[in-house]
């Protein structure tokens, strides 16, 4: 296990000084990790006591690097971990403003109503010229990234006075060895099984020990440097469903890098790798409970989903077909007489029992009247069965065109 996986059992663990340790010799390693620097920050807030200056470093570093890359969702993270390290560091005029640009990025971050409820309690009855309420914070804070220190071989004192380095020999140091893929030929492939999905980046000479790998809950990259002396960047962002980063593995090989991705969602089948709708991140942040009229803001917003809407003509807006087909097809209390057959509310007994939609459906054309029932019949065959209306003043106007649903196409075959 290497030191950024041990970092983040570590902080899973709540072992928060053994993460920040962890998460160091990381850093020393691969010092443009953004995920690294998140993490180490996410550790020293929780450490005890927390060392909110550090964790305020860690994450301006990470934002840096993550606004470099262009990667939204680590830009999220570390000017989360930025604003929750300000709060700490008592600039909760920053804090806030933090918070704001985080809000702009994902306004549905659940973490944030807890946070403005917690400062504007800080800075209730502070004054403008308070230096707690000022800003003083730019969006993307200008900050130095520390340089990786790989270990060198030592030589002795006579060997050093003997052997002078040149420029020539100096781009060699830093060049990877061995004979590499060109750029333009690397390409990547991938296939998924019930639990997990593997992504292949085909590159020969990947050097192992200069590549910077990070894994998150919906995105991988890669970046190492190539005999020509730039850099390969590759990265999935964002993936189509959620992996389980820690549980996720980066394999480096002479011919490829191997991905190893596990779902979330066991069993989940992806019809593409990447997604053009990423899924926010939503996390709760420590550093005490919320209130409870913001727990209870919260499950209310979680419990508000609502079911699928149907293609409609009418005029007062779509129906909740499921809960109309529901009611129609529950079984009535019946108070049958002797010998009489079907129950007071005049439905015949066939359309009781097998498919409750199909039984709806029959029910609701018997008890319909002829203008109704040619607008059902109309309706339903010239859509192809995409579109069903009661409403024949409209359907007698035209043809129905085919509504599928959205997202899909209708062929003719």
């Amino acid at each position: 296990m290497d030191q950024a996986a041990k970092g983040a059992a570590a902080l899973n663990s709540k072992e928060f000084s053994a993460a920040v340790s962890h998460y160091t010799d990381a850093i020393a390693v691969h010092s443009e990790a953004v995920d690294y620097y998140i993490k180490r920050s996410t550790a020293y807030t929780r450490i005890s006591p927390p060392d909110h200056q550090a964790a305020l470093s860690d994450a301006e570093i990470a934002l840096s690097l993550a606004s470099k890359r262009g990667k939204r969702e680590l830009i999220i993270q570390a000017q989360l971990r930025r604003a929750i390290a300000l709060s700490g560091n008592e600039r909760y005029g920053d804090s806030k403003q933090c918070f704001e640009w985080v809000k702009k990025m994902d306004d549905k971050e659940k973490s944030l109503k807890i946070w403005e409820m917690k400062l504007e309690a800080k800075l209730k009855g502070m004054g403008e010229e308070d230096e707690k309420a000022t800003v003083t914070v730019k969006q993307y804070p200008d900050v130095e990234v520390p340089v990786a220190q790989i270990a060198e071989k030592k030589v002795s004192s006579t060997a050093a006075e003997k052997v002078k380095p040149t420029a020539s020999t100096t781009e060699q140091a830093t060049a990877p060895a061995g004979v590499q893929t060109p750029a333009s030929k690397i390409r990547h492939e991938w296939y998924q099984t019930q639990d997990t999905v593997v992504v292949s980046l085909f590159a020969k000479g990947v050097p192992k020990d200069m590549a910077t790998i990070e894994i998150q809950e919906r995105s991988l990259a890669i970046s190492f440097p190539l005999a020509t002396g730039s850099d390969y960047d590759f990265s999935l962002d964002p993936l189509f469903g959620k992996i389980d980063a820690p549980g996720s593995t980066a394999k480096v090989m002479s011919t490829k890098v191997e991905f190893t991705l596990k779902k979330k969602g066991a069993g989940e089948m992806w019809p593409n790798l990447e997604s053009h709708m990423p899924v926010p991140d939503v996390t709760t942040e420590e550093n005490g409970s919320a209130p409870e009229e913001v727990k209870r803001a919260v499950l209310a917003e979680q419990s508000t989903n609502s079911g699928p809407s149907y293609p409609t003509s009418s005029k007062s807006g779509p129906k909740d077909w499921d809960k109309v087909a529901s009611e129609l097809t529950r079984k009535p209390k019946k108070d049958k007489k002797e010998g009489e057959p079907g129950g007071e509310d005049g439905v015949d007994d066939d359309f009781e029992g097998g498919d409750p939609v199909n039984g709806f459906f029959q029910s609701l054309y018997s008890r319909a009247d002829p203008d109704t029932r040619r607008a059902m019949m109309k309706s339903y065959q010239e859509s192809n069965g995409t579109a069903l209306s009661t409403n024949w003043s409209e359907v007698g106007k035209g043809k129905v065109e085919t509504q599928p649903p959205e997202g899909m196409e209708a062929k003719r075959w």
